[in-house]
Formats: C-alpha cells, structure tokens, sequence
C-alpha cells in the first residue's frame, strides 16, 4: 500500500501544492522537445526522400556545429561562418548524392542504410582530422539566463532555441505539404522508379533534401553546441531522436514534432516527480522506455501509416 501511495499519489500531489513550479517543468519540457524534433527532422526528411534511416545524422549535426566553431576559431566572423557552413553542408549533399546514393539507386533498403553508416563513421573521422577532437566552446550571442516571469523562471536561451526551432519545422512542415518539390518528395520515398518514369529528377530530389537536412542539422548543431558546448558526445543526441521518431512516426513532418513534445514533457516531469523514488537518472531512460511501449501497442506511431502485407 505504501510503495501504491509513493508511485501513483505523492507525485500528483506534489504537482497539485506548487502549480507554479509543475508550470516551469513542462515549459522546460516543451522548449526541450523542440530541439528533440530539430534533431528528429532531419531523419524524416531524408526517410520520405529516400526510404532508409540516415545512421549519419547524429554526425552530420556534430559535423556542421566543428566547421561552424572551427571557422569561428580562425578568426571568420559569425555571420560569414554560417554562410560556409550552410555551404559546406550543401556540398556535402552533392557529395553524398554523387558518391553514395547514386550508384545505390533502387537497391535494398538495409544496403543503404549500411552505406549512411560508412558515412557516419567518416564524418566523425573527417571532423576530428579537420578540427581536432577538443570540447570546444560556441557563443552565438543568444544570452544564457534566467528570466523571471511574474514568478516563473524560464531560461533565455532555450526560449530563443525552441522558438528558433519552431520556425524551422513550420516553415519544413508546409515545404513538404504544400509544394511540388515536396510532394515529388514523397513520391521518391514510394517507388524510385515510378518517379523516374513520371520524369521525376531523382539525383536533384536527393541533393535537395539532403542539402535541406544538412541546414537542419546545421541549426541543430549550432543549438545543442552553444547549450552544452561542441564535443564528439554531441554525436550521440541522435539517439534521443529515435524514441521521437517511434512515437510520432518515421514518415511525418507533424509526427516528429507531437513526438519530440510528448518526449521533452515526459522526461522532465518523470524526473522531478518520480526520480527521487528510484535514486534520479529517470531523464536517461525514460524516453526509451515510452518508445518500447509504443512499439509495442502502436508500431507505426502516431502519425505512421500502418503497413499491411499481403502474402
């Protein structure tokens, strides 16, 4: 009776006598999980594009966020830095589109998701040649501070992150809805040969939506590297991504999103409120756990297509 009253009653109640600072966990969980679905992003793009899950792009934001520090370092100022780096990141998708996925075309899908796992680990070995393997420290001018909102502490810096982040998924979300690019988009993902014969340019879509991930993930680097600074650890936000994606589905926009949100808010009221009950960390695990349940129950997500195959 007493474990059934810690887990299931003291929580709540604590939520309930200080309403105020459950409001500042699931604002902090919110602006969180906007930078989850950045990061979640650019997996989805590159998934409706091409049908395969992008092992690199965990890389590609550890990649954009050492050119953007390493540029900065050598004395090129900030804003001509984000301009290479954009650059960079582009002909980064001509090369990958030349190289990888181009004589790849119409072939198994697990063969191309081998082949983004030889880039990742490139990437990582191409960035440490170039820029060395040190924590590096990133300042965009965004202040890092605590603003106290009639009571309610928020920090400055992910309110300029998650609002940065909001930007860049809505202006994504009606890039694939409501243009043609986007919608040739997703018939690529369908069948590469269908659209080839329908006169869709498969090269240029995947120079496209790489190009467009590359920005993303560019935009992910520059957040979570100014938050926590830049080291090859930031690599490893790509997997937190991946509950996001379970949640809210490998082929939506909206999805990563919904999914990112319901990821941010859950680990941070979990660890506020359930952590002490099991020693703390429950931030750590929690987020997987959520996505096992879901692949269970609903593997498709939220947003997912259910598959059906017929034998």
């Amino acid at each position: 009776m007493d474990l059934f009253l810690d887990i299931f009653v003291k929580p709540f109640l604590s939520m309930g006598e200080a309403p105020l600072f459950l409001l500042e966990v699931v604002i902090g969980g919110i602006l969180t999980g906007v930078m989850y679905s950045l990061v979640a992003l650019g997996f989805v793009l590159i998934f409706k594009a091409s049908g395969i899950f992008n092992f690199a792009q965990g890389t590609m934001v550890l990649f954009a966020a050492l050119t953007l520090v390493g540029l900065i370092e050598r004395g090129v100022p900030i804003w001509a830095a984000l301009i290479l780096t954009m650059a960079v990141m582009v002909v980064l998708a001509f090369v990958v589109e030349r190289v990888v996925l181009r004589p790849l075309v119409n072939q198994e899908g697990i063969i191309l998701f081998m082949a983004t796992i030889g880039l990742n680990f490139f990437l990582e070995g191409f960035g440490e040649t170039l820029w060395g393997s040190d924590v590096k420290k990133l300042s965009v001018g965004i202040p890092d501070k605590p603003l106290d909102f009639q009571g309610l502490l928020l920090n400055t810096f992910d309110l300029w992150a998650a609002a940065i982040g909001a930007v860049m998924v809505a202006g994504l979300a009606i890039f694939f809805h409501k243009t043609t690019i986007g919608r040739a988009l997703r018939a690529v993902a369908d069948d590469h040969q269908a659209a080839l014969s329908v006169g869709i340019p498969l090269k240029t879509i995947w120079v496209i939506v790489w190009s467009v991930a590359g920005v993303v993930a560019m935009v992910a680097g520059i957040m979570w590297g100014a938050k926590s600074g830049v080291q090859f650890s930031l690599a490893l936000i790509a997997l937190k991504a991946l509950p996001v994606l379970i949640l809210g589905g490998f082929t939506s926009v909206p999805g990563a999103i919904v999914g990112g949100l319901i990821i941010g808010v859950g680990e941070k009221v979990a660890e506020v409120y359930w952590g002490p009950l099991v020693g703390g960390a429950i931030e750590n695990w929690f987020a997987y756990m959520l996505a096992l349940v879901f692949l269970v129950f609903r593997p498709q997500g939220l947003f997912g297509e259910r598959i059906i195959e017929r034998v």
